[in-house]
């Protein structure tokens, strides 16, 4: 074999490894992305405080404070906002974003927004501000309305459960 003829050759075995390499990388990356599922608009259940992954808002954009004063849960305007958390909270009007600087913790869900049934389980399912139950001066937000109804019938007993396994599914969170 004549040392032009070796080159090409030499030439030839590395684009077809190269190849090779890139279709595997390729094939790799499509199979991490199936895996992972579809896109979804659902809110982020690995971050410490249930967060709409497109939006970044918490609690879908609902005002925390007016399940309290108002006793229903009303959408938040982007003209009175608030990062606190590593989310950005929204706000029927100013005097709510006030008081809710003044004190989040009042306001705030427990658990991040997490379901509290799920959390006395030691899974984190991320609750919908539509279905809410104040207990104790605290909101809870529920995945549904069989998870609501369950808390209801005995909330200290649920309550007691999600305590002692917050800590464990917080650690399994992202901060």
């Amino acid at each position: 074999m004549t040392t032009a003829r070796r080159k090409r050759k030499q030439y030839a075995d590395h684009a077809a490894s190269l190849t090779a390499c890139l279709g595997l990388a390729a094939y790799a990356g499509l199979i991490f992305i199936l895996a992972a599922g579809p896109p979804t608009s659902r809110a982020a259940a690995t971050e410490r405080i249930v967060v709409d992954w497109h939006t970044g808002l918490a609690i879908g954009g609902y005002d925390p404070v007016a399940f309290f004063t108002d006793g229903k849960p009303l959408a938040g305007s982007a003209e009175f906002e608030l990062r606190y958390g590593g989310a950005v909270w929204r706000f029927a009007n100013v005097g709510n974003r006030a008081a809710f600087a003044a004190s989040p913790d009042v306001y705030m869900p427990q658990y991040g927004g997490y379901d509290p049934v799920g959390v006395a389980h030691g899974v984190a399912v991320a609750g919908n501000p539509d279905v809410w139950f104040i207990a104790g001066e605290k909101l809870f937000l529920f995945y549904d309305g069989a998870r609501r109804d369950k808390f209801t019938a005995d909330p200290d007993r649920v309550i007691g459960s999600a305590e002692r396994k917050w800590s464990e599914v917080r650690q399994s969170l992202t901060p």
